[in-house]
Order: structure tokens, then C-alpha cells, then sequence
């Protein structure tokens, strides 16, 4: 039979899994970074863009499937987060905005802007988006400064169940060095990706050539903040939730507890780091080697999926609060009713064939030597 910790669990098993893929497609992000560095000339600009172009819709879909997975299946978590970091939220909605301007008006006809003012916007959404979204993730390990207050619901003319503590609402989180420093592995994992994929799919053996250059430039600092985010964050202290009485306590490495106490998504994170520096290391080491994107890709989706797990299963609080910790959210006091989880359960079931439409989509398109240079862009 199933009950509701199991959809508690399942559902955030989801919500992982969508933070993989949203972590993986954000390598459009990464490309439109690279847009006044990487190029050596117009045509081969006309190659990144016409490649990203084709490929952004899917990073944004992915980023709004996220959230109203997170608002249906956790809605105190929605309104906790969104409702009072709203500035760092707005910041990453506003760029992502910019980005689907740019891609829909940056060729047409009568621009009276010019298309360098859209590829500047591309560059804002590429740079900012992944920076701060690294930079919200990394609050599920560090904490936000909020409480929760349920009474309040009976509150007449302000039922606000919850209240932020300041009044940057979320552009305090930037300030926190182990938040800065998942957001520039975010920021540099997006770029190493946005090359690697170039590598894969570009017919330009010059532009080739000056990505397989840049990948020293950008996987080494996405290693070096990777690996101080995570050697930080499982020797520090995590939030540990009481099965029996809910009560939320720090305790001393929990994180890393978590990887092995749960080892398979242990196991899991080692493959995806394991697979993610293959993809690179393959890409440097062999100049006809143009796959590595599969193998970084695929280990980016994994590693993603099993830090978020850490940070919500086994007895895990996966937002706490810095300023009252009995008001930290964990999957079971921020999720929806047994019957919502329930319903949307079964929606769930389309997912697989959802991401076949996808894939089947992604290699209908084909590599770019099947298009005419700058067919879309």
C-alpha cells in the first residue's frame, strides 16, 4: 500500500532528478557566457549562437518544471522561499526573461537595438542565471534566515504562515562564501559543458580547437570550487530531523553521513563526479575524442540528483533555518496532502514519455553540419 512518506520521498526523488537536468541544460548558460570570449570571428559566433539557439527552450521549460513541481509537491517550501527571497529569485527570473527576448527578437527584421545589445543580454542571463541559482542550491546546505509560524494561517487579514528575517530577502545568501563558491562551480560546470558540447556538435575544427584550449580554463576552477563546496559541506554541521518528534538538531557531518548511511546515493555521487571528470579528462587528452559531453553530461544529472537527495533524505531538514531551527522545512512538514501527492502521482507516470519526446527531438535535430550556418540565428 502506498503511504505518505513513500510519495513524501518519491516526490523529491522527482525534484532531484528535475535539479539534475536543470544543472546539465544550463550549459546554454554557459555558451552564452563564452559569447564575447570564445569566438574568433563572426562566423564561428553564428555556430554558438545557431547551437544554443536550439537548445534554450529546453533549459527554460526545465527551470519552470522545477518550480511547479516544488510548489505543488512542497508549497511551503514555494512560499517560504520564493515568497520571501524574492529578490534573488527575481534577479534569476529577470535573466532568464532577458534570454527568451533575445533568442525570439535578436534577428528580426527592423532590430532597432542591434544584436549586440541581445547578445549582452544573453551574456547577463548567462552569467547571472547559473551564478545564482548555484547560489540558491547552496542555501539547502547552509540555511536562510526565515521562520514558520503555521498559527498565523487564522490570522485574519494576514494569514502569512512565513516571514524573512531581513530585508535583502535572499540577496544574503550571496554573501555566504560556501554559497559563492556552488555557484561558481555551477557557473564554471555550465561553461566546461557549453564547450564540451561545441566539441560534440560543431563543424568548425577551428572553434574546436579554441574549446578543447578553453576547457583548461574553466574545468580546472569548476574542480577546485566543487571540491571546496563539498569538502566543506560534509565536514561542517547539517540539520538532522528527529523521527519521532520532529524536532530538527545540528549535528556534526551530516552530510557525509548521509552519503554513507544511504550508499547508494553514495555510490551514485561517485559515479557522477567519476563520470563528469571522465567527460573532460577524454576531451583533453584525445583531440578526436568528441563524445565527452555524454559521459559529463550524464555524471552532471547524477551528481546533482544525489546532492539534493543528501540534503532531504534520511532525516534531513533541506531548508533550514538560520534563525529559528524548529522552523527548518523537511519532506514531511512542506509537503502537499496525501491526496495531492497522491494525484499527481499518477500524472508522474508521463514523465518517461516526456523526456522520449525529448530525446527523439534532440537527435532530430542532428549535429551542425547538417544546418546551413546561421539557419536560425
Amino acid at each position: 500500500m502506498i503511504t505518505y512518506s513513500f510519495l513524501q520521498h518519491y516526490w523529491w526523488f522527482l525534484i532531484s532528478l528535475l535539479g539534475g537536468l536543470l544543472a546539465f541544460l544550463l550549459f546554454v548558460q554557459g555558451g552564452q557566457s563564452m559569447l564575447f570570449s570564445l569566438p574568433g570571428n563572426d562566423g564561428q559566433k553564428k555556430i554558438m549562437l545557431s547551437l544554443l539557439g536550439r537548445k534554450w527552450e529546453y533549459t527554460f521549460t526545465t527551470l519552470v518544471t522545477f518550480g511547479g513541481a516544488l510548489f505543488a509537491s512542497f508549497p511551503l517550501f514555494y512560499s517560504t522561499s520564493f515568497g520571501g527571497a524574492y529578490w534573488l529569485w527575481m534577479l534569476i527570473l529577470l535573466s532568464f526573461v532577458l534570454q527568451a527576448v533575445s533568442y525570439e527578437f535578436r534577428s528580426r527584421p527592423g532590430n532597432v537595438f542591434g544584436t549586440k545589445t541581445y547578445d549582452i543580454f544573453l551574456f547577463i542571463n548567462g552569467l547571472l542565471g547559473t551564478l545564482l541559482i548555484g547560489v540558491v542550491v547552496g542555501t539547502f546546505f547552509t540555511g536562510s534566515d526565515f521562520t514558520v509560524a503555521r498559527d498565523n494561517i487564522t490570522t485574519v487579514g494576514a494569514p502569512v504562515i512565513s516571514r524573512w528575517g531581513n530585508a535583502w530577502h535572499g540577496l544574503e545568501a550571496v554573501a555566504d562564501p560556501r554559497n559563492l563558491c556552488l555557484g561558481a562551480a555551477m557557473l564554471f560546470l555550465a561553461r566546461t559543458l557549453a564547450l564540451l558540447l561545441f566539441i560534440n556538435r560543431a563543424g568548425d575544427e577551428a572553434l574546436r580547437a579554441r574549446c578543447r584550449r578553453g576547457l583548461w580554463c574553466n574545468a580546472l576552477p569548476f574542480v577546485v570550487f566543487f571540491l571546496v563546496f563539498v569538502v566543506w559541506t560534509f565536514l561542517g554541521n547539517g540539520y538532522a530531523v528527529d523521527a519521532a518528534t520532529g524536532e530538527v538538531v545540528v549535528q556534526r557531518h551530516k552530510y557525509f553521513l548521509n552519503m554513507v548511511e544511504m550508499p547508494a546515493v553514495g555510490i551514485a555521487f561517485l559515479l557522477g563526479v567519476a563520470g563528469v571528470l571522465y567527460g573532460i579528462v577524454v576531451s583533453l587528452a584525445c583531440a578526436g575524442v568528441r563524445h565527452g559531453i555524454w559521459a559529463a553530461g550524464i555524471g552532471t544529472v547524477v551528481t546533482v540528483a544525489s546532492l539534493l537527495l543528501t540534503a532531504g533524505y534520511n532525516g534531513t531538514a533541506f531548508y533550514p533555518s538560520n534563525a529559528d531551527l524548529q522552523s527548518s522545512l523537511t519532506i514531511f512538514n512542506a509537503s502537499s496532502s496525501f491526496f495531492t501527492l497522491k494525484v499527481m502521482s499518477v500524472v508522474s507516470l508521463l514523465i518517461p514519455f516526456v523526456l522520449a519526446y525529448i530525446v527523439y527531438a534532440w537527435r532530430y535535430m542532428g549535429p551542425y553540419e547538417n544546418y546551413r550556418m546561421g539557419e536560425m540565428l
